[in-house]
């Protein structure tokens, strides 16, 4: 049988920075991160995330759960303080056709960003 949901991979920007997700970019993993690491910390993010999802009802128990993602992707390198070092702005979550991957996006996709 099938499998339900296709597998795609997405588009990853040249400087390895961001993927792009449905026209908006999405900060990537720290590339320096050791191997162990990023496992590591990919199964403390997961844990995390199954927390939240069992947390109904429970504020308190959501609240820490919540807290425990972000501290996952901070460390990851997918929120909080950019891992590259020349400089550059951050567009994480920013549409894509609003930053200066506009011309690369537009070259390797059928179809235009979103508006």
């Amino acid at each position: 049988m099938a499998d339900p949901k296709p597998s795609i991979s997405p588009h990853v920007t040249p400087d390895g920075r961001y993927f792009v997700v449905r026209g908006r970019l999405w900060r990537a993993t720290n590339p320096n991160l050791s191997d162990d690491e990023r496992e590591r910390l990919v199964k403390d993010l997961m844990t995390a995330r199954r927390a939240v999802k069992s947390a109904k009802g429970d504020a308190e128990y959501l609240r820490k759960a919540r807290s425990d993602v972000d501290v996952a992707k901070v460390l990851l390198g997918e929120r909080g303080p950019v891992w590259w070092t020349d400089g550059s702005p951050d567009f994480n979550r920013k549409m894509v056709k609003n930053t200066p991957y506009r011309g690369w996006y537009k070259a390797i996709s059928k179809d235009e960003p979103p508006p």
